[in-house]
């Protein structure tokens, strides 16, 4: 990796430049496609992760199937709930160090991963505009309509504001950043999304961050610290049942993108604190012995009563563990910042690899 930005930086008062699967709204906003507009099919997926998880025991499937524009909508409600504290606590979080963040930063553009409606860049967005200097925002979502309706709003709301909107999964959105708008960027990762993966996913994940920086870039990440039981455990089963349609709703996902049957009846939202692992699951369980198949992929899964398809984990941190996991990837923490319930935490790092010898 080239320790000079010059190369790829483009500037800022020239149009976002288009390519052929772009769409071009204003010189202000660019919208990047890599997966299909309707965000059921990806390019760079046949389905396999499905087949792999649904033949093994105990059975398993990816959290992004989650996320079609259906359950986009469901985890935005979710973060409106009020046993899921995680959100408001990292908004607060975010509200009270902003200020902080950008002046060690300075000018950069802001990479958001998992971007969402966008509600908490709003205020990273803010204390960047405080140091009157050019704004560029690129966010990366599987769901290209929260992704517009989003990014319209934030360019009604910012003047100077410019938008590259990737549609895509972080894999694929982090592989096409190549070219900067400004001399430095920070990578945001929110939300503790990071909690989804599992530690050797992890690894992969931070090689792929750290591929789309440039020595002196930052990495912003937002994770979910160690608390009991029963709080964590109240927060994945709401007394609403928001959090048992959003996971349901992955079965809906598959019938569709995948020629399945799933009766959604016939399954019920199962989520648990794992302690040993430290880790909250959640599952899908079978209320009969039964048959699904998803003709697409050629694939006829048999389930008994109670079994169950872990559908989610999230991880809960040690900052101190975390920031050694950071710092071996080259990411050297700046600074880290909790509530004061220690609930949450959010950390700081700036990409220093290590000189080969």
């Amino acid at each position: 990796m080239s320790n000079s930005k010059s190369a790829h930086a483009q500037s800022m008062s020239q149009p976002l430049a288009p390519t052929g699967t772009d769409e071009i709204y204003t010189d202000r906003l660019r919208i990047e496609y890599l997966l299909n507009a309707d965000t059921s099919s990806n390019n760079d997926d046949t389905g396999m992760d499905v087949v792999v998880g649904l033949s093994q025991t105990p059975k398993t499937l990816p959290p992004k199937y989650f996320y079609d524009d259906r359950g986009s909508q469901l985890f935005e409600q979710i973060c409106e709930l009020p046993e899921y504290y995680l959100t408001r606590t990292e908004t607060a979080i975010l509200q009270k160090f902003a200020s902080e963040i950008v002046h060690r930063t300075g000018p950069c553009e802001l990479v958001e991963l998992g971007s969402g409606s966008s509600t908490k860049t709003r205020i990273l967005l803010d204390a960047y505009q405080q140091l009157d200097s050019p704004l560029c925002y690129r966010p990366i979502d599987v769901s290209a309509s929260i992704l517009k309706d989003s990014a319209r709003q934030l360019l009604l709301d910012y003047a100077t504001l410019k938008i590259h909107a990737v549609v895509g999964t972080y894999e694929l959105g982090l592989r096409q950043l190549s070219t900067a708008y400004m001399t430095r960027r920070m990578v945001s990762f929110l939300g503790s999304t990071l909690g989804n993966l599992k530690p050797d996913e992890c690894d992969v994940f931070f090689d792929q961050v750290v591929a789309a920086l440039h020595p002196g870039d930052y990495f912003l990440l937002g994770v979910d610290l160690h608390k009991s039981t029963a709080q964590l455990e109240a927060a994945y089963n709401d007394a609403q049942g928001v959090t048992a349609e959003f996971n349901l709703n992955m079965l809906a996902h598959l019938n569709r993108r995948f020629g399945g049957n799933f009766d959604l009846t016939q399954f019920e939202h199962d989520a648990f604190y794992n302690q040993p692992l430290h880790q909250i699951e959640m599952h899908l369980r079978s209320r009969s012995r039964q048959t699904v198949t998803l003709r697409s992929l050629n694939l006829t899964v048999e389930f008994q009563e109670n079994e169950t398809i872990r559908s989610e984990i999230s991880r809960k941190f040690e900052l101190p563990i975390l920031q050694q996991q950071l710092q071996a990837n080259g990411l050297v923490t700046l600074n880290q910042w909790t509530d004061a319930n220690q609930w949450f935490g959010l950390v700081l790092t700036r990409f220093e690899p290590t000189p080969l010898p």
